[in-house]
């Protein structure tokens, strides 16, 4: 193949030193539950590490002079590219590792976001419920106002006003405590987001699926604990229980953050991608007036270079 500057070997090598630092970044995005600064620091850092090593192999090799000086070098970068790779393989075989069990997680998640589309239908539920409840209470109180008038006082009730009147304005403002102006663009807005969460498990985006696995239980519990406000509301003379949706979450978390071996897939492909880094070091043809490493490493050649040195 041409000595050109840059070849198309070359472009493959940068190619294989990113697709490797691509999987190392999904890697280290799952080992640290999406912290993305420090994902694409390891990203770039491993593959500028190993990309730059290729590249140099690959230039003393073609050297026309100082053979037995670049022979060294040569060795020597390739011993630091075998221990770089050596390590590298870890972070980068981890998302292979994790997509693996790809299936149990998507279970475990939707599970998760399915008990939480029904976190508003228990909530009107209940506040229905308490709706039904204290309207036919106040109709009761309203109709035994002559036998017991003082519970009719208690409830706020005031003589000389419409009966009915007074019922349609207690139950408003009970209603207007339990489903206040914002409830259903609350109930809109984290309908779509448990929906669009839903499809980012599904479709198993990489990196949406780990803000989807942090933020799942924090979100649902932020809902929770807001209609629960909404319920600790009680209305003259009501008795309730304030709106309970007991959570059970199936954490997945300790999949993505747990260290574990590489397994056979992450390994091949992580070979592949080495030997596609050193493919223009294969390639390239040592100059013509290359000796051979006998001829370089030969007593004959070590004295020589050794009584030049002396005389000198």
């Amino acid at each position: 193949m041409s000595q050109s500057k840059f070849s198309l070997a070359d472009l493959l090598t940068v190619l294989g030193a990113l697709g490797f630092g691509f999987f190392c970044f999904l890697s280290v995005n799952f080992l640290t539950l999406g912290d993305t600064t420090l994902s694409i620091i390891w990203a770039v850092l491993i593959s500028f590490t190993l990309g730059g090593l290729a590249f140099g192999v690959k230039l003393v090799k073609r050297t026309s002079r100082n053979f037995k000086t670049n022979i060294i070098w040569e060795w020597v970068l390739i011993f630091l590219f075998l221990v770089v790779a050596f390590f590298a393989i870890f972070p980068f075989s981890h998302y292979f590792v994790v997509t693996a069990q790809k299936e149990n997680i998507q279970k475990k998640v939707v599970s998760n976001i399915t008990q939480a589309e029904g976190l508003f239908l228990a909530y009107e539920s209940y506040a229905d419920n308490r709706l039904n409840i204290y309207k036919s209470r106040l109709n009761s109180i309203v109709a035994a106002k002559r036998v017991n008038p003082e519970e009719y006082r208690n409830f706020g009730f005031v003589e000389g006003t419409d009966d009915n009147t007074q019922v349609e304005n207690k139950m408003f403002s009970l209603k207007a405590q339990l489903y206040p102006s914002n409830y259903s663009e609350m109930k809109q807005i984290d309908s779509s987001w448990l929906s669009d969460a839903k499809d980012k498990v599904t479709s198993w985006s990489p990196t949406d699926i780990v803000k989807v696995v942090n933020t799942l239980k924090v979100e649902i519990s932020s809902w929770n604990g807001q209609l629960k406000s909404y319920s600790s509301f009680r209305a003259k003379g009501e008795k309730a229980s304030d709106f309970d949706f007991p959570l059970s979450f199936d954490d997945v978390s300790g999949i993505f953050n747990k260290r574990i071996s590489p397994n056979p897939l992450s390994m091949v492909i992580g070979i592949a991608f080495y030997l596609l880094m050193f493919l223009s070091y294969y390639i390239t043809k040592r100059h013509s007036r290359y000796p051979g490493l006998k001829l370089i490493f030969s007593k004959k050649n070590i004295w020589k270079c050794c009584t030049q040195y002396y005389w000198n």
